[in-house]
């Protein structure tokens, strides 16, 4: 017996080569990158070396998010910042599988049907959304969001946290 599936583990790693591709043209921090089809299954994950230990965690809450919301990570975070309760609820539903920030990306075919997520942590939350949302468009599928935030280089993580004194 086959089973049909939605997103195919060649079509993940492919997804996975060139995020971490990008990432390196790009210079950015070590990467962690995981697909979920799109029941939420693990298809497949790579992790760079130095990539930090909670990074597969922090990548695949944002890919489970996106999917379990039906909205990126980036939309999540974006309508439900002025919720915290709200995303505290979403947090404790999915047993803590939801990180509402950039980086959780949809995958969809050329009819919009959701295929799965891609999720992305390691650099800034712009920066992994970035190279999630390039290596969707190179695996010829199409993802949403469909651009990255057109500031993507410039963040920081400085931006996020204060210098120590």
């Amino acid at each position: 017996m086959r089973l049909q599936t939605s997103l195919p583990l060649a079509t993940a790693n492919a997804i996975i080569t060139e995020a971490l591709i990008l990432g390196r043209k790009a210079s950015l921090l070590p990467l962690t990158v995981v697909v979920l089809d799109a029941g939420g299954k693990l298809i497949a994950m790579q992790s760079e070396d130095g990539s930090g230990l909670t990074r597969f965690d922090i990548a695949f809450g944002k890919a489970y998010g996106a999917l379990g919301m039906g909205i990126s990570s980036r939309l999540i975070r974006d309508r439900l910042s002025e919720r915290p309760a709200f995303q505290n609820a979403i947090a404790a539903a999915s047993d803590g599988r939801f990180i509402p920030v950039p980086g959780g990306v949809l995958v969809e075919n050329a009819d919009g049907i959701t295929l799965g997520a891609v999720g992305i942590s390691g650099d800034t939350s712009d920066k992994d959304e970035y190279c999630a949302i390039e290596a969707i468009k190179a695996a010829n599928l199409s993802p949403e969001p469909a651009e990255p935030n057109p500031d993507w280089r410039t963040s920081s993580l400085s931006d996020h946290y204060p210098a120590s004194t």
